[in-house]
Formats: structure tokens, C-alpha cells, sequence
């Protein structure tokens, strides 16, 4: 009972950080059952089976709240889709390793950008409403699905930093888009496992457990990403996404860091994580105005429309 009560309040952290910055639901939940002793397949499978019910949850609680660009979640969500049913049905032949450090130094580096970018410049707006191309999202939706399904968690952390980085996007959409396509990736990969390992692997006490509080934290975190700053969200986002890879980096087989020199790196990057989110904050309060959710989103509906009249005429 007790285990199953922790893993009641993971999915409930897991699902509030997820709905709130877009990721961090699978690598969390994923890390505590390896950590307990369950095989990779399993613990990706009892993930994917509990997230079936938190994207639902999730994805509605956003399309409530406004923060769902169905566009996107479809152009992601698809291709998504495929690439994690193949990442499911072929995970115990796959060696992910290897591509670990490298899949980590390219998103350390998106998430410098993000960082900086939203901490020192704000919200990029004269990119906003443009619409992100399928040739774009295609490619981006089947490597994160991908990826997702054979490390137990991956679509937000691959997907959310890509889109924020074209910057035509306001972060509190990026972040409810990725969410809601996640519900198609959970679906396909949980039907791969099926067909890979079959269903007496998983303890489904275990998937209930997740879906509970996973359950409980999703309209809560939709509640609150459509009230936060669009630049305090960014650099939220991207503080994440270096101190995620900066850790993946760190423990690879390409460092191989000692617990030391870990956790000197970790110190650092939350006090400039730290710093980061108090200058987004003080920037917002001086000028509002121009940085609230609602000035952002009206620069955004204005500036759709245009781009798509222009598309419509023939040229």
C-alpha cells in the first residue's frame, strides 16, 4: 500500500511539472520504477498504460483553458504516433545508449537558447502566429515518439524546446499542444507494448496508482500555465531542459563525472536558474502591458489571420 501510495503522489508531482512546463511525466515516472527494480520495457509500458489516462485528462483541461493549437497537434501528433508504436514493439532489440549523450547535447543547447532567449529578450513576436509546417513538425513528431517509447519519457522534453525555439508559438500553447499529442503517443506505444511484451509484465496496481495522481494534478497545471508569463514560462522551460541534459551529459558514458563535480554543476545551474526566473519576473512587472498572457495572445490573433490571408491569395 505504501508503494503504491508514492507512486500516487510521483504522477501527482510527475503530471503538475508535465502540464506546467511539458514535460518531465515519463523520465520522472520511468526513473523511480527502474529505480525499484522493474525491467525498461515494463516500466516504459506501465508509463505509456498510465499516461493514456493523464494526456486525456490533460489535453482537455488545456483545450479549456485555451492553451491547445489543434494544428500542431495534429501535424506532431500523428507522425508522433508512429514513431512510438515503432520505438514500443522494438525496445528490448534497441540500443538507445549510445544516442543518449548525443540526443542530450543537442537539447543542452536548445535549452541554452530558450533560456536566454526568453530571459533577456522576452517573447519573440514578430514570429508569432506564423504556422509551424508540417515538414517541421513531421520529422520532429516521429523521433520524439520514438525516442519516447524506448527511454519511458521524451515527446516534451525533444518536442516542447523545438517548438518554443521557432518562436511561433506563445509557450503556454507549446506547452498544451505537446500535452494534448501526447494522448496519440501514449495510445500507440501502449498498444506496441502489447504486441512486444504482452500484458503480464505490467502491474496494472501500478498504472492506477500513476493515473490517479496524474489524474488529479492535470487540470490544476492547465490552470495555471494559462496564467503565467509568457517569458517567466520560457525560461522556466529552459532551466528544465539544461539542468535535464546536463545531468544526462554528466552521468554518461562520454563523462562519467563523479558525484562531486555533479553536484557543483547542478549548484550552479540552479542559481542561474534561479536568477533567470527573478529577472523574467521583474522584466514582466515593468512592463506588462506588453508581456501578460492576454497582450501576447492578441499580438498572436492579429497576426494569424495575416499570414493567413497572404497564403489564400495566388501567387
Amino acid at each position: 500500500m505504501r508503494k503504491l501510495i508514492l507512486l500516487a503522489l510521483v504522477g501527482l508531482g510527475a503530471q503538475l511539472v508535465d502540464g506546467s512546463l511539458g514535460m518531465a511525466y515519463g523520465v520522472t515516472s520511468t526513473t523511480l520504477l527502474l529505480a525499484i527494480g522493474t525491467n525498461a520495457a515494463a516500466a516504459s509500458a506501465t508509463v505509456h498504460l498510465a499516461e493514456v489516462g493523464t494526456t486525456l485528462v490533460s489535453g482537455f483541461s488545456h483545450w479549456r483553458f485555451g492553451n491547445v493549437d489543434w494544428p500542431v497537434v495534429l501535424k506532431i501528433g500523428v507522425p508522433g504516433a508512429f514513431g512510438a508504436f515503432a520505438g514500443a514493439t522494438f525496445l528490448s532489440s534497441l540500443d538507445t545508449a549510445t544516442a543518449a549523450p548525443i540526443m542530450a547535447l543537442i537539447l543542452l543547447a536548445l535549452g541554452l537558447y530558450v533560456l536566454v532567449r526568453f530571459t533577456l529578450f522576452g517573447l519573440r513576436k514578430d514570429r508569432l502566429g506564423l504556422p509551424l509546417r508540417k515538414r517541421f513538425l513531421a520529422p520532429l513528431g516521429v523521433f520524439a515518439g520514438f525516442i519516447d517509447a524506448t527511454g519511458g519519457g521524451g515527446w516534451g522534453p525533444v518536442g516542447t524546446p523545438a517548438i518554443l525555439a521557432s518562436g511561433r508559438l506563445q509557450p503556454r500553447k507549446v506547452v498544451g499542444s505537446i500535452d494534448t499529442s501526447e494522448f496519440l503517443i501514449s495510445v500507440a506505444a501502449s498498444i506496441g507494448f502489447f504486441v512486444g511484451i504482452g500484458s503480464e509484465n505490467i502491474d496494472f496496481g501500478w498504472v492506477v496508482a500513476l493515473l490517479i495522481g496524474g489524474v488529479i494534478a492535470a487540470p490544476i497545471a492547465a490552470w495555471l500555465v494559462r496564467h503565467v508569463p509568457p517569458r517567466v514560462l520560457g525560461s522556466l522551460v529552459g532551466g528544465i531542459i539544461v539542468l535535464t541534459n546536463t545531468r544526462s551529459l554528466l552521468k554518461s558514458d562520454w563523462i562519467d563525472a563523479p558525484d562531486g563535480v555533479r553536484y557543483g554543476f547542478y549548484a550552479v545551474i540552479y542559481l542561474v536558474w534561479a536568477a533567470a526566473i527573478a529577472w523574467s519576473f521583474k522584466q514582466y512587472f515593468a512592463d506588462k502591458a506588453q508581456e501578460s498572457v492576454d497582450a501576447v495572445t492578441a499580438v498572436e490573433d492579429v497576426q494569424r489571420p495575416e499570414e493567413e490571408s497572404k497564403e489564400s491569395v495566388p501567387a
